[in-house]
């Protein structure tokens, strides 16, 4: 049967055609005659729709839509003779105004749909498009071909991730694109990303946010709510990071991106934000989930204020059915509409918190989405801790489908690596695979290794700066990350020394080598791989500026680091043993196998910064494989002792960190050797794999 047949109108309203909705499409949905309007709330009297002309503030109709259109607590409601290319909506609910009680309900309020697909008022960056605060929503349609397409598949421990933000990885001139700081841009990127070799990316929020959520000045600077984790609708991408406007077909160019990656074999990731929203706390705004059913979405204390498990003024309810429904919606239309092949959960230890605040043993909303058919074969990644003191890496709920943001990597790494006592056996733990704090079950799968992220220093920054240097965010520099895990090889910012830069390029090397050296998934920050620097702002959330750009003429000046990154990654590639377990041993010895000074002694002490790990088992193809890593973090010379190879093999010296690097060249005739002692240089790295004699 036609749908013009099945929907015809019922009743008029305000002038308005009308009929009951489809009570199960959410938000606002183009029919072929009409458009369906769908909202829920537990506690509101009444709903209304509310109709602007595109671009204007003052509505052109208000539709009260009528009670016996409406089923439990869901109204709907189909209008017909809607031109969806020129209306812009929202909605206006009424009930009770008790905030003691969590209720914040005006029948005058205009309301942004929580399911909107796309957002007005913010499609240019920088600039509030309106004079008031009020956010409406579009009407799309999905025009986006995406062809023959098919997902790119890349197993969990193969993953090299490049974490990046869509408008800091080209605004910058000199990235040289067309279309700078937009999903295009990225695009333009593609084959740098290519040829570095990584295979995923994770771009920081792409969802709707108000870049102009603080509007602070600094010393005359504006500071921005540059990185976006303050959402402003989960399910419209931002329009700002378009090249050009995409009205009624908003996410196309995101789309292309995603289509264009998987084509080019890198999948693609999103950093969600389901802990908070951008409504703050008491003092915030409401224009959505406030004013829609505040004590429903928000934790809330006995007596009507926010509980802040997020930092950011308030805290989703995660745990409550309706919650846990509306993310499961959201991550199901990013899946099934954009092909998105990933999540990365921010502050995800708060999605097992109960409606109480207090950790859940098996929160339902992480069990749910563990089991969806819909989202079983996405990645799933948590940031497992939030800013309310729960820390859960190790611990956090996973149903073998769960990964973590291992904190425990990047401190220990961190630690071992500039030097520190006693961290030897952590690092050895580390990098292979952390079995100390994940089960077996979950086996290589469960950690996502990482030294450096968006949040805390660069690469660059971490060897060069021994404390923050946050003054430009206009916080009297007590914002950001305070703890001691930097170095700045021995002078605080930039040098001519050129033993200090020679120093800093080594740790910098070391960082790189050890990392795609380990177990698990490995990710990094973009700019990493060519030194870029944010000057020592260890928390640039707020600067949209030099600051957070990427700048792509530090690609030409650090080149030999850029090289040793795509070579290395290249190397894990070719080398499935470090990735994972074989199944078959090699060469007699084990999967895993410790050693230091002294090959196969395993003994760690409080002294020790010498570190030896090898990985040995079979190829896919039979072939018999074997890498060690030997790692000298200590400030003079010493030995590391390599395991005997069977008769017709020997070591070959694939990569060595002290001195400069180009690819290609021979590292053995670097690294000092004496038969199968080899003697790495203070603070150096150096990787051996098993050739044929």
């Amino acid at each position: 049967m036609k749908e013009t047949t099945l929907f015809k109108p019922t009743d008029t309203i305000n002038g308005f055609e009308c009929r009951p909705g489809v009570y199960t499409l959410n938000g606002a949905s183009a029919m072929t005659r009409a458009v369906n309007f769908t909202a829920h709330s537990s506690h509101a009297t009444g709903c209304s729709v509310v109709l602007f002309k595109r671009h204007e503030n003052e509505p052109y109709a208000v539709i009260p839509i009528p009670d016996s259109y409406r089923i439990g607590d869901t109204w709907s409601i189909m209008i017909f003779g809607i031109d969806i290319y020129e209306v812009e909506y929202c909605f206006r609910f009424s009930g009770e105004y008790d905030p003691a009680r969590g209720l914040l309900f005006n029948s005058k309020t205009n309301i942004l749909d929580p399911y909107a697909k796309a957002v007005t008022g913010q499609s240019v960056w920088g600039k509030k498009a309106r004079d008031d605060d009020c956010y409406h929503g579009r009407i799309t349609t999905d025009v986006f071909d995406w062809g023959a397409f098919k997902k790119h598949d890349v197993p969990f421990s193969d993953l090299v991730i490049y974490e990046l933000h869509v408008r800091g990885f080209t605004k910058s001139l000199t990235s040289g694109v067309k279309n700078p700081g937009t999903f295009a841009g990225v695009s333009e990127k593609i084959p740098y990303l290519k040829m570095l070799g990584v295979n995923a990316i994770e771009l920081m929020p792409v969802f709707e946010f108000d870049e102009l959520y603080e509007d602070r000045r600094h010393d005359g600077q504006l500071l921005y709510n540059y990185w976006g984790y303050n959402t402003t609708c989960f399910f419209a991408p931002n329009t700002s990071y378009t090249s050009g406007l995409e009205y009624n077909h908003e996410g196309d160019e995101l789309k292309s991106l995603i289509r264009t990656c998987n084509e080019n074999g890198i999948q693609v990731f999103l950093d969600v934000v389901f802990n908070h929203t951008s409504e703050g706390n008491e003092n915030g705004r409401i224009f959505s989930f406030k004013g829609i059913d505040n004590s429903v979405y928000y934790m809330l204390t006995p007596d009507g204020k926010y509980f802040n498990f997020s930092g950011c003024g308030n805290t989703m309810n995660c745990n409550h059915p309706v919650v846990q429904q509306f993310i499961l919606d959201c991550l199901r239309y990013w899946v099934i509409e954009y092909r998105v092949d990933g999540f990365r959960f921010d502050l995800a230890s708060i999605l097992g918190r109960s409606e109480d605040g207090s950790p859940l043993k098996d929160p339902p909303l992480l069990k749910t989405i563990a089991y969806d058919p819909i989202l079983s074969r996405v990645k799933l990644i948590a940031e497992a801790w939030d800013a309310g003191g729960l820390y859960q890496v190790g611990s956090f709920p996973s149903w073998n489908r769960w990964a973590e943001w291992n904190g425990r990597y990047r401190d220990d790494m961190r630690c071992f690596l500039k030097g520190d006592n006693g961290l030897a056996w952590a690092a050895i733990q580390r990098m292979t695979g952390s079995a100390d704090i994940y089960p077996p079950e979950r086996g290589h799968n469960a950690t996502v290794n990482f030294l450096t992220c968006h949040d805390g220093f660069t690469l660059y920054d971490l060897y060069s700066y021994n404390v923050k240097h946050n003054d430009a965010n206009g916080w009297n520099n007590t914002d950001g990350d305070n703890s001691s895990t930097s170095w700045n090889c021995g002078c605080e910012g930039e040098t001519d020394d050129p033993g200090v830069i020679a120093l800093r390029l080594r740790m910098i090397k070391n960082a790189f080598v050890t990392l795609l050296c380990s177990r698990g998934a490995a990710m990094f920050y973009a700019g990493d791989e060519f030194c870029n620097t944010q000057f020592g702002n260890n928390n640039a959330y707020c600067q949209d500026n030099d600051v957070s750009w990427l700048d792509w003429t530090r690609l030409k000046k650090y080149r030999e680091i850029h090289d040793l990154v795509t070579d290395m990654i290249a190397f894990r590639k070719r080398h499935e043993v470090i990735r994972q377990a074989s199944r078959e041993r090699a060469f007699g010895f084990p999967d895993i196998s410790i050693h230091n000074t002294r090959a196969w002694n395993s003994e760690c002490r409080d002294y020790d910064h010498v570190i030896g790990v090898m990985f040995a088992g079979k190829t896919a193809d039979g072939k018999d494989d074997a890498v060690f890593i030997g790692i000298n973090t200590y400030w003079e010379q010493c030995p590391v002792e390599l395991p005997a190879l069977p008769e017709g093999f020997r070591w070959n010296i694939d990569f060595y960190t002290y001195g400069s690097y180009s690819s290609g060249q021979d590292a053995n005739r670097i690294l000092r050797r004496e038969g199968m002692t080899c003697f790495p240089e203070p603070r150096s790295v150096f990787v051996a794999s098993a050739v044929r004699a």
